[in-house]
């Protein structure tokens, strides 16, 4: 799902909101995340995930094409932990995706059989 998709989702589901409110309010959000985490916040929405910054320490690494050595630089990334809520959503959707598929390629090999 792409940020443009969330907003044409949300605009449907809203019909009270404009696809311009929408929009702004969805930037609005994502601008308050992104300034949250480079303040060195952690951000927690329940039954969803967290956000946090994880800091990568410095190490020596490898030019691929010379092969000489580099030096990188310690890097703080945003790291995403989901919810115990959103882990049994996607495994339990996930699962019935799996199950679906071995059913079907069961009547395939049965059908094959004969």
């Amino acid at each position: 799902m792409t940020r443009s998709d969330l907003v044409v989702q949300l605009a449907e589901r809203f019909g009270q909101l404009t696809h311009r409110d929408t929009e702004f309010a969805v930037k609005t959000i994502l601008d308050a995340m992104a300034s949250a985490l480079a303040r060195g916040h952690r951000i927690e929405i329940r039954g969803f995930g967290s956000f946090s910054i994880n800091r990568r320490p410095p190490r020596v690494g490898r030019n691929p094409r010379s092969g000489e050595q580099v030096v990188i630089s310690e890097k703080l990334v945003p790291h995403f932990k989901p919810g115990k809520a959103l882990r049994e959503a996607v495994d339990a959707r996930v699962g019935a995706m799996h199950a679906e598929q071995d059913a079907a390629s069961g009547a395939a090999h049965a059908a094959a059989a004969k």
